[in-house]
């Protein structure tokens, strides 16, 4: 690609061939690639501040320049002609006053929930009633974009729908099968999360997908797309069913919590939250949380009781409930993670070594 700096351009096919999920530069050192969760240095020379100036004034969209002058960090993306193409997600910044960005390798084709080893019922029953919110949770590169693009490709083989996203920027490029996408991508098509929200309500919108509730008024126009009627999908981080919820409360000062909680208990669906575990002989597999809102977790929510939603969770299979520990054990069982893996991704490891070690977990003071 011209302007691109050849050390720079000869990591994208390493990095596809190698299944890496990420590239890291930084100046002054090789780069770095991220391989089954692991940080792998590239045998290569060490990459200067100039190539990674070049490399971001040869791929970042000009309207971006002032963006990246200004606050010395931009988000975009850009398509590399590795394989016929592939797309990455760049955050470039600086460090210590130097030049470093992190690039995103992003599949063209969205994943199908075999694609990611997940079973896709329990995640298309927490939309099954096509309204409300569903917030899909975890850390940085846990795998909620990619989560969410295979509920938008499932959906996309099955329902005539309208679906409007809004992502910072686009990573998963969708095809009309059923649905009919329209895809914005923040800072080209649209200004802002709020505004293309606000806008999106006068799109005749089935789903909308907001990439990130980042602030309050994000938020509060997302709840009231779902309020209206519409299947709204997001991203938080939490690393829990409960912290997931008890966040959602801090968009809001305290005089106003009363009201957001009656609010988001009568409009939440489901929490997914998701981790992603090494897998034995290579690899990643994802463990997740899924609490599903039904009449019993409305009534806690807007009560406030969320030191309650671990027991919910946990109590909730009729509903199509699970945690984090009860998926981590599966993986365990079946043979694909190992016991000190699993143990250290868990939210409560001393609990899940009680569930390995076959004591069960009965939830306690939950009536439904």
């Amino acid at each position: 690609m011209s302007g691109i700096p050849s050390i720079i351009e000869n990591l994208f096919p390493l990095a596809v061939e190698n299944n890496a999920s990420d590239i890291h530069l930084k100046t002054g050192r090789p780069a770095l690639l991220r391989i089954s969760s692991q940080l792998v240095e590239a045998e290569m020379a060490p990459i200067t501040a100039e190539q990674i100036l070049a490399f971001v004034q040869a791929t970042m969209p000009a309207r971006f320049n002032e963006r990246w002058v200004k606050e010395n960090q931009v988000d975009y993306s850009f398509m590399a002609g590795v394989g016929g193409g592939t797309r990455f997600r760049v955050n470039a910044y600086l460090q210590r006053n130097e030049p470093a960005l992190v690039m995103r390798l992003v599949k063209q084709t969205p994943p199908c929930f075999a694609d990611l080893g997940l079973e896709g019922k329990s995640f298309m029953r927490a939309i099954e009633s096509m309204e409300g919110m569903v917030v899909v949770c975890g850390a940085t590169g846990s795998g909620k974009s990619s989560t969410l693009a295979a509920i938008l490709r499932e959906v996309n083989e099955h329902s005539p729908l309208h679906v409007v996203t809004l992502e910072n920027p686009i990573e998963y490029v969708f095809k009309d099968n059923k649905c009919s996408f329209s895809q914005r991508e923040v800072g080209i098509d649209v200004e802002t999360f709020p505004s293309g929200l606000h806008a999106a309500l006068r799109q005749d919108p089935d789903i909308v997908l907001v990439g990130e509730m980042r602030d309050r008024e994000t938020f509060e126009t997302a709840l009231h797309a779902a309020e209206t009627g519409h299947l709204v999908l997001s991203t938080l981080h939490a690393g829990t069913a409960q912290q997931a919820v008890q966040r959602l409360f801090e968009f809001y000062p305290p005089e106003q919590l009363p009201m957001a909680k009656r609010n988001i208990a009568g409009c939440l669906k489901a929490v997914i939250v998701q981790t992603l575990v090494p897998k034995i002989g290579g690899g990643v597999a994802p463990a997740d949380e899924i609490f599903i809102i039904d009449a019993t977790a409305r009534r806690i929510i807007a009560e406030g009781q969320f030191e309650k939603i671990s027991d919910l969770v946990n109590a909730g299979a009729d509903v199509g409930s699970r945690s984090m520990n009860s998926d981590l054990n599966q993986l365990v069982r079946a043979g694909k993670v190992s016991r000190a893996d699993a143990l250290a991704r868990s939210p409560n490891p001393k609990q899940l070594e009680m569930i390995l070690s076959g004591i069960n977990i009965a939830a306690s003071g939950i009536i439904r």
